[in-house]
């Protein structure tokens, strides 16, 4: 089983090594790093050049937004299976994509989701957010509830089946993107309940006030779209939040 990580990044010379440690070590063997870099000039690519996973394929050529980079990066992955790393995520285990293989050796599901936390920018050991997802059952969409995006990892008929990306949305197009997987394509899902992924806080839904009522609007509209309820269903996703502050440790 092959899988394959698709990174879209630009500009992204500062956290890359991080993320890219995180990848080599994996244990799993299989692995395609399909990198998508949207015309970086700050030494991103010399990096990727220098540092990248053995199994990288790099792509340098404009885009129209991080969705649209990703949907490039998902038609270049040759893998059965899709996942996506950002340049500044990384992954919490070098037995991350083994455990993702390992689920997904049952034809029975589709894909695979686990934990995840947020670390602070300046000290990656400090969690902000630990996020433990738990088991999916569709009621749960109503009450606002998704499984953490950085650590999906679906069967590329997947994407054939449902689409990729819908670039119209900005900030909210994985959102958008599970809550369509979940309805309409009637994904079935697996859980993994380990921290998958640690994820940098500052990123671009939470990066500026209007940024985070542009990402309301967008979840609203998502929500709207496929079903799942309304203006309580959105409430209920944010409140959902809060308890994740809780009982925070070092990494």
């Amino acid at each position: 089983m092959k899988i394959s990580v698709v990174t879209a990044v630009l500009n992204g010379r500062e956290t890359l090594p991080a993320m890219l440690g995180s990848l080599t070590a994996q244990t799993y063997a299989d692995i395609e790093h399909v990198v998508q870099d949207g015309g970086s000039d700050d030494g991103t690519l010399e990096l990727l050049e220098a540092q990248g996973h053995p199994g990288m394929v790099l792509q340098s050529a404009p885009d129209s937004g991080l969705y649209h980079a990703i949907n490039q990066g998902i038609r270049r992955a040759s893998g059965d299976v899709i996942g996506l790393l950002h340049a500044d995520d990384t992954l919490a285990d070098p037995d991350v994509l083994a455990w993702a293989a390992d689920a997904l050796a049952d034809p029975a599901i589709d894909g695979v989701y686990g934990d995840l936390q947020y670390v602070a920018r300046d000290d990656p050991s400090r969690i902000i957010r630990d996020w433990r997802a738990g088991p999916y059952a569709v009621a749960h969409l109503k009450r606002g509830w998704m499984p953490p995006h950085p650590t999906l990892y679906l069967r590329r008929e997947v994407f054939a089946r449902s689409g990729l990306y819908d670039t119209n949305y900005r900030i909210a197009g994985d959102y958008e993107a599970m809550l369509r997987f979940l309805t309409a394509g009637q994904v079935r899902l697996g859980y993994i309940p380990q921290v998958m992924v640690r994820m940098k806080m500052g990123g671009v839904s939470n990066r500026s006030f209007a940024h985070m009522i542009r990402k309301s609007r967008e979840d609203y509209r998502a929500i709207r779209r496929h079903g799942v309820g309304g203006v309580g269903t959105l409430v209920a996703k944010n409140l959902s939040k809060l308890p994740q502050f809780i009982g925070r440790d070092q990494v």
